[in-house]
């Protein structure tokens, strides 16, 4: 079964070169899962500063904003260690692809739970990137409400089946679960 660490955090705390580093600690053979869909010139500026620091580490790459249960096993056994940036993207995308009326808490535990199931047939370390949603204000609208509380629910999920969960908060990394 995988070693499973989840590294949750705010925007822009640190969290993903947090997770890099992690990961190139335990092995050369890398693996990075991008969730993000490249959806306007704004985005492509983020992917493109997120793959700029990736550059000449040696890291593969597959961007894959919907299926990450289809990576296990077949693509990622290669790896050493897979890092998946980012789950509150991968969230995001299954509520805008699906329709806000089809996703609920349950059928975002099914999804999760899905690709955790096929996780568990890869030997190596899957590392997860997701943001604490819950600490701002209530959103102010419906669908970021239900997005907020998606989020929620996955990382609650993901974070008792984990086997370490890192908070990064201002690039610091405070150990949560060992």
């Amino acid at each position: 079964m995988a070693r499973f660490v989840l590294i949750t955090g705010g925007a822009r705390s640190g969290k993903s070169s947090y997770a890099l580093n992690l990961a190139e600690k335990i092995s050369d053979k890398k693996l990075f899962v991008a969730t993000c869909p490249n959806l306007d010139t704004e985005m492509s500026d983020r992917i493109r500063r997120h793959t700029e620091e990736r550059e000449g580490r040696g890291w593969q790459t597959i961007e894959e904003e919907i299926d990450i249960a289809g990576l296990f096993p077949e693509k990622v056994q290669r790896a050493d260690v897979v890092l998946i940036d980012c789950i509150t993207l991968w969230v995001n995308n299954i509520l805008y692809l699906s329709g806000e009326e089809n996703v609920d808490d349950h059928k975002i535990k099914a999804l999760c739970l899905m690709w955790i199931e096929k996780m568990a047939t890869y030997s190596g370390t899957v590392i997860c990137v997701t943001n604490e949603v819950g600490m701002g204000v209530v959103p102010d609208n419906k669908i970021a409400r239900k997005y907020r509380d998606l989020v929620g629910t996955c990382n609650q999920l993901l974070g008792k089946i984990a086997d370490e969960v890192i908070l990064v908060s201002c690039g610091i990394p405070l150990t949560i679960k060992k």
